[in-house]
């Protein structure tokens, strides 16, 4: 039986190797083979870890989330909109790195679609990351920022506007990121917010 500290270190060492695999090729290019090469170990050291494919998908999941919920967010004093802002500023990949976060979830969608556990998890993280929003929402409209809400249904709608938003400025900067730079990035998600204001 390996000491903890060397189980420890070969699990960041694993973590490491799949996040570069992912970062390189996505999750049509993970392979218990990719991440052995990528450690320079052998695919028998790593059948330890994931007995099959969906093992390692779904280990992969936990390192996206844990690089996901561990990087650098904007801090704001400021509630509601400004709250709401920073938000979504932080889901968008104005960054190389965001941009390669941002790759690995959206490559994710796929298998995560296919599988029905894999889907409910990516359903309950992204109802999670909603309610986070929604907070915000809700005290944008508190602050008289947004339009008094006529009930929960309206928050709703607009935390859920809000997430769709983010996610379409993602993927058309994925795939142009040309055409969609941060600075206009920034400009079109602040355009968007301001069109809510009363």
């Amino acid at each position: 039986m390996p000491a903890r500290g060397d189980h420890d270190a070969r699990r960041r060492d694993v973590s490491a190797a799949v996040w570069r695999v992912l970062a390189d090729r996505g999750f049509g290019g993970l392979t218990l083979r990719a991440v052995a090469a990528e450690m320079g170990a052998s695919t028998g050291l790593l059948t330890h870890y994931f007995p099959n494919k969906k093992a390692l998908v779904s280990y992969a999941l936990d390192v996206a989330d844990e690089r996901t919920s561990g990087r650098a967010v904007r801090g704001t004093d400021a509630p509601g909109l400004a709250a709401l802002r920073a938000a979504l500023l932080d889901v968008l990949p104005l960054t190389p790195e965001a941009a390669v976060m941002n790759r690995v979830w959206v490559g994710s969608w796929d298998g995560s679609l296919a599988d029905p556990e894999l889907r409910e998890r990516e359903m309950r993280r992204y109802r999670g990351w909603r309610d986070r929003l929604r907070v915000h929402v809700a005290a944008a409209v508190e602050r008289g920022e947004l339009p008094a809400a006529a009930g929960a249904d309206d928050v709703d709608d607009v935390t859920a506007a809000a997430a769709a938003f983010a996610h379409g400025l993602v993927v058309h900067a994925l795939f142009d990121p040309d055409g969609y730079p941060p600075e206009r990035q920034v400009r079109m998600l602040d355009t968007w917010l301001a069109s809510l204001a009363p």
